[in-house]
């Protein structure tokens, strides 16, 4: 290695020029090759650099969001789901709502893919370079009761909740809370309203969500009044999933056959 380059490296480590580092050489012998100028050859490095520094941010972005599974929008079976709005659901791919801070509210039984379209929303904002977290219902209250214990709520809050430019919090309903937890929950809400987008899923229709905390009727009024100001409210019908080979081999439970067909 010959000083200059020697001198060049060093450089582009103090100022944190990685990709510059890794392509300068590279770049230049292809602009030379191609006779560009050196204002090409500049142009081509400083987006390499920016190019690399966005893959980094998105890595980042997507270990924070916590997905538990990598879903596309592509992905989604709208051929089994034929109760899912597809136009819908393609027209919030667009991230309009985030960007203007209103809710996404996905609502259907179990199986019908209302996760999967959450993740491929979340992950079509994380793309974007914006920060989003995904937290299933049960596990943020855990996360806020014990955040409480340790007097430390305004800290979670602040950082966990407010923090994302688009929260999602899954399966609302599958477990109920207590009086506390509802609390804490509609907290969650409040503090979110007309600040960033939400996007929740429930199983529950929401004649049915004060079931889910602890039978306060105001409280979780209170809570639908805000969520659901500026929101997009999608209703996803059909059959699981999940249980769709079971069912052609007709080895379903008969409670899962019945809760389907309630449902349904």
């Amino acid at each position: 290695m010959n000083l200059q380059i020697s001198r060049i490296e060093s450089a582009c480590e103090t100022l944190k020029l990685q990709a510059v580092s890794q392509e300068w050489s590279y770049l230049a012998k292809t602009a030379l090759n191609n006779e560009a100028s050196l204002a090409d050859y500049l142009e081509s490095l400083l987006n390499a650099e920016l190019e690399a520094r966005a893959e980094r941010t998105r890595v980042t972005l997507t270990k924070f969001a916590g997905f538990p599974m990598d879903k596309t929008f592509d992905d989604y079976d709208f051929k089994f789901a034929t109760g899912a709005p597809r136009k819908q659901l393609k027209e919030l791919t667009s991230l309009a709502f985030v960007e203007r801070k209103e809710n996404v509210v996905l609502l259907g039984p179990s199986g019908v893919g209302k996760s999967h379209l959450a993740v491929s929303l979340g992950q079509l904002t994380v793309q974007k370079g914006l920060k989003t977290r995904f937290i299933t219902a049960a596990d943020l209250m855990l996360q806020l009761s014990v955040a409480k214990k340790q007097d430390r709520l305004e800290s979670y809050l602040k950082r966990s909740v407010l923090g994302p430019k688009l929260l999602i919090i899954d399966e609302i309903g599958y477990l109920p809370f207590g009086r506390e937890e509802a609390n804490l929950f509609f907290n969650v809400i409040a503090k979110r309203y007309e600040q960033g987008s939400v996007v929740v899923t429930s199983n529950l229709p929401f004649s049915q969500w004060s079931n889910a905390f602890a039978d306060d009727t105001t409280l979780t009024a209170a809570l639908l009044d805000r969520l659901l100001h500026h929101s997009h409210i999608i209703q996803i019908s059909g059959e699981s999933y999940r249980l769709k080979g079971k069912r052609a081999l007709g080895t379903v439970p008969t409670v899962l056959q019945n809760e389907s067909e309630r449902q349904g």
